[in-house]
């Protein structure tokens, strides 16, 4: 039976058809005009935004890069790390031309048609590397997310001149490229909080020896307040590199129970956040926060994040200039790769993927 605009898929294995196996994503259902959220997209009560919840007089840090050396602007991205786990810098090396350009490669990647898309999907990819996906875990979740990605792991300009798509390959690598020194500035203030002054190449492969950066497509929903654009967790990242669009819809957790404070767009900025590799590597000092995205009934929304990320080989655990200081360790040596595993074979569950390295 064909799907109506008032009761949308009511057969699954035709939704997962439509959406992930065409390639349609959930652009194709918003597309649709649908009049209702098909059934897979209601998320339980608990996980849905309620809008009482969040805290609207906070606001997380906003941080000036223009004179990075100062040692107040080091302090403030140190403080920032431990008490928010998220801060937004301005003024930083990315030129804001470079922001633009992806902006735009993601709206041409998305606006492809969905066979050319779906040429890149899991069933369809030449690599692992490169991967355009809907939802988060569609095999692991009970309820989807209202978002679909290209997935762009960096390996080589090689393979990437060969495998991704051309319609974005430029202006992603121009990005990642461009982001490069702010992140070698951030990780260099961040490890001198830690004391640790040295950052031989040993330790900046494990900080940041491995990129991956996402092309996110949150289209229009019908019933947004039933469904989330992302739920609810922390990255598994080093640290986290977002550029974001001027429509809003990212929140992040608050210091005090279950409380959100929105992240608001701001021209030319990035959001950066701690991941659970780096608050892992400095035995919990900085904080990974957990974080969601809203669905939203009136606009498309995207971003854009670089993950920074040990390389999957790496074996993750408290800097040893923290244990050999005197401080017990909170956390074991993980495999990386193991870790991310495991955050891949589960729905969203906020923090709880930190819990595979505890002690």
């Amino acid at each position: 039976m064909a799907p109506t605009l008032a009761e949308p898929f009511a057969d699954s294995s035709a939704l997962t058809d439509f959406v992930i196996n065409q390639g349609n994503g959930v652009k194709g259902l918003s597309e649709m005009g649908l009049r209702a959220l098909p059934k897979r997209y209601i998320q339980p009560l608990e996980e849905r935004m309620c809008m009482t919840n969040i805290l609207a007089q906070e606001t997380i840090p906003i941080i000036d890069m223009s004179n990075w050396e100062d040692p107040d602007v080091g302090k403030s991205i140190c403080d920032a790390a431990s008490k928010w786990g998220f801060f937004q810098i301005v003024n930083h090396a990315v030129p804001v031309e470079v922001l633009e350009n992806v902006k735009d490669a993601t709206y041409k990647f998305f606006g492809l048609p969905a066979e050319v898309k779906n040429k890149y999907s899991k069933d369809h990819s030449a690599s692992n590397n490169v991967r355009f996906g809907t939802s988060f875990s569609p095999q692991a979740e009970k309820a989807l997310e209202w978002k679909d990605y290209l997935s762009l792991f960096y390996v080589s300009e090689e393979e990437a001149s060969a495998l991704w798509p051309p319609v974005c390959r430029d202006q992603v690598l121009d990005y990642m490229k461009k982001s490069e020194l702010v992140i070698k500035q951030l990780l260099q203030l961040l490890l001198k909080g830690l004391n640790v002054n040295e950052i031989d190449e040993t330790k900046e492969s494990l900080m940041m020896g491995s990129m991956r950066t996402n092309l996110n497509y949150y289209p229009i929903c019908p019933n947004p307040e039933l469904t989330v654009g992302v739920g609810r967790h922390s990255d598994v990242s080093t640290l986290t590199i977002l550029l974001q669009d001027e429509i809003g819809g990212l929140f992040v957790r608050g210091n005090q129970g279950d409380n959100w404070i929105h992240i608001p767009p701001i021209k030319g900025s990035l959001v950066i956040n701690v991941g659970d590799a780096l608050q892992i590597l400095s035995n919990g000092r900085y904080r990974s926060v957990e974080h969601r995205v809203v669905a939203n009934g009136n606009k498309n929304r995207i971003s854009v994040p670089i993950f920074v990320n040990p390389r999957p080989r790496d074996i993750i655990g408290p800097l040893p200039e923290l244990i050999e200081s005197g401080e017990k360790p909170i956390y074991k040596q993980v495999l990386y790769s193991d870790y991310v595993k495991h955050f891949f074979r589960k729905a969203h569950d906020g923090k709880k993927t930190v819990e595979f390295a505890e002690l």
